[in-house]
């Protein structure tokens, strides 16, 4: 399975929307730094249609060595989350894989 690149997006914007290379890149550039900004300061994005991002805060806490069973210490630290939106997930959940034969349709079995 191959993974969407920002380079494929920068593509994209060129093809569909017509933008040259440089602004389909300078465009992409500028969203995901106002996302990475927004996080930063903790704050929540909601897309709408899409999902939304949360910084959360997680407190120091005991954890095992799993081949030990030593107790150690697990720090403070920031953890970013992602939630689907019903719609991304009908969407995500609708879409057939490509290759697998299914159209999506159930065969009554």
């Amino acid at each position: 399975m191959r993974s969407m690149t920002k380079a494929d997006i920068i593509e994209a914007l060129y093809e569909k929307i017509g933008y040259s290379k440089k602004d389909a890149a300078d465009l992409v550039e500028l969203i995901f730094d106002t996302i990475k900004d927004t996080l930063s300061r903790g704050e929540k994005i909601k897309i709408s249609g899409f999902g939304n991002f949360v910084v959360r805060e997680k407190r120091p806490r005991t954890g095992r060595n799993p081949q030990t069973g030593e107790a150690i210490k697990i720090t403070a630290r920031r953890v970013l989350t992602f939630k689907p939106s019903q719609v991304l997930r009908a969407d995500v959940n609708n879409s057939t894989k490509p290759g697998s034969g299914n159209s999506g349709e159930s065969n009554g079995n």
